[in-house]
């Protein structure tokens, strides 16, 4: 007799849920100051003009304008916000 109960699909049933990472404003994107920009892990793109960094490598909008990304080459990708004039 086995003396461990089977493994069936109610035991076996657990898994984290998504963490909803990625680009959430694309280039040329207007955004509102505050918007979430990226959501990553590490900082695979770096933030530049305008634009903060959140404790868990989240970039943010800092003014509303829109989005623009830039490779520097050896330096790193960047995303930064050229601000549009407020009416």
């Amino acid at each position: 007799m086995a003396h461990k109960k089977g493994g069936g699909s109610s035991t076996n049933g657990r898994d984290s849920n998504a963490q909803r990472l990625g680009v959430k404003a694309f280039a040329g994107q207007l955004v509102t100051g505050g918007s979430i920009i990226i959501r990553q892990r590490g900082t695979k793109i770096k933030p530049g003009l305008n634009v903060g960094i959140g404790s868990d490598d989240t970039l943010f909008a800092k003014v509303t304008g829109r989005v623009k990304f830039a490779d520097r080459g050896n330096h790193g990708r960047f995303a930064s916000i050229e601000p549009v004039a407020t009416e």
